[in-house]
């Protein structure tokens, strides 16, 4: 039995079995690249799901981790505490949001941004948006659209509608007096990485305004430099009255948050809570992931990348392609079969990449990714794509 049949054994006998796994075994990452059990490299384009914007094993997380650790791991919000004092200023300041909530994920900051969008304005309807993905957890999963998700667990949370992306007239005739909230993806990840248009995005935030319901941008996948700006809502301007986000925030570790604009004030004391939310060994690596994307100019390096790469994969020469698309080093390529197999194909030609939905290669490299692996991930996707894979033959289902 190999190392890599011996850990697929171990889970395979005591996992709950919801996650469909590759059959790969990944153990050591440093940067952009990865290492499976059998000692096979690869280019890691799958990117934690966007969690490891920093690359594996980044010396100042690292770094800050191992003394948070030795200093002190666990202060619940009942005591004020230096670590959590300082990333809430450093993030605050970031986002132009005054105020945050710190927790664990990205579902739970959408989870916590839809309940207070609910207490502030007294209502309960929500409009989100088709191949929307905002999360698991009961009322994030009530604003995401695809009913895989959604079918085993309905009846969900009432009072949520979802409009078609980018429709800004579809929006305008759901959006009314009784809407408590619209959230929306700056750019939608799991739904195929499309891109919101100006007259979309802006036009939300004015219907929001309008009808005095908040405007909640779920930056979970976007956030951190990922887009070419620190948050992808800063290329519009926009001001969104709640902002979540997650993934990336702490170079890796579990970490989420929602911010509060001005407008939308301090809310009621014990309302809301988190047993390990604004821990601060989290906060800590937090501190360490956003002086590290800023002092490396990583956004910036994400909007110049990016445009090379989506640029690079626009001439990959292939019948199978319809489109490609993204923002900064969050790209897809929609192709005209199902992609499992070709994403399986590429992984055997040491490039990791996600799916995002039935026909969409995404690819969501850490930003510090050079020019020349994005080549050789370029390289192998012509390969890959040159021509289709028969359905039934190796690789393709997953």
């Amino acid at each position: 039995m190999t190392i890599t049949e011996e850990i697929q054994s171990i889970e395979n006998a005591h996992e709950s079995g919801v996650y469909a796994k590759r059959q790969v075994a990944i153990v050591r990452g440093e940067g952009a690249r990865l290492w499976d059990a059998e000692g096979n490299e690869y280019i890691d384009c799958v990117g934690g799901q966007g969690a490891a914007n920093l690359g594996h094993a980044n010396p100042a997380v690292v770094a800050a981790i191992t003394a948070q650790a030795q200093t002190l791991i666990s202060c619940p919000e009942l005591f004020y505490n230096d670590k959590r004092a300082a990333l809430l200023e450093k993030l605050t300041a970031l986002t132009g949001m005054p105020r945050a909530f710190l927790c664990n994920s990205g579902t739970e900051a959408v989870e916590s941004a839809l309940k207070f969008a609910r207490l502030r304005t007294g209502r309960s309807e929500v409009v989100a948006a088709m191949r929307g993905f905002h999360g698991r957890t009961m009322g994030a999963l009530s604003a995401t659209w695809e009913k895989k998700y959604r079918g085993p667990f309905e009846p969900l949370v009432p009072g949520f509608k979802h409009i078609p992306y980018n429709d800004l007239a579809a929006l305008q005739a759901a959006v009314s007096e009784q809407t408590a909230a619209v959230i929306l993806e700056v750019v939608q990840g799991e739904g195929g990485v499309n891109p919101g248009t100006p007259e979309f995005l802006l036009g939300a935030q004015a219907l929001c305004a309008k009808h005095g319901a908040m405007l909640i941008l779920d930056e979970v996948q976007t956030g951190f430099g990922r887009t070419g700006e620190m948050f992808a809502f800063q290329h519009l301007g926009l001001k969104p009255d709640l902002l979540a986000v997650a993934k990336s925030m702490a170079g890796g570790l579990p970490m989420g948050a929602w911010l509060m604009s001005a407008s939308f004030g301090e809310l009621p004391s014990a309302v809301h809570g988190s047993t390990f939310g604004g821990n601060p060994l989290a906060c800590a690596a937090s501190i360490a992931a956003i002086d590290y994307l800023v002092d490396n100019q990583l956004a910036e390096h994400a909007a110049e990348l990016g445009a090379w790469f989506k640029a690079a994969l626009e001439r990959v020469q292939s019948p199978l392609v319809r489109e490609v698309r993204g923002m900064g080093l969050m790209v897809g390529i929609e192709i005209k079969q199902k992609v499992t197999p070709y994403l399986q194909a590429l992984m055997t030609k040491g490039v990791m990449a996600l799916p995002a939905g039935l026909t969409v290669m995404r690819f969501l490299p850490p930003l510090v990714i050079s020019q020349a692996e994005l080549a050789v991930v370029v390289e192998k996707v012509q390969e890959v794509l040159a021509k289709p894979i028969a359905a039934g033959s190796a690789g393709a289902n997953e």
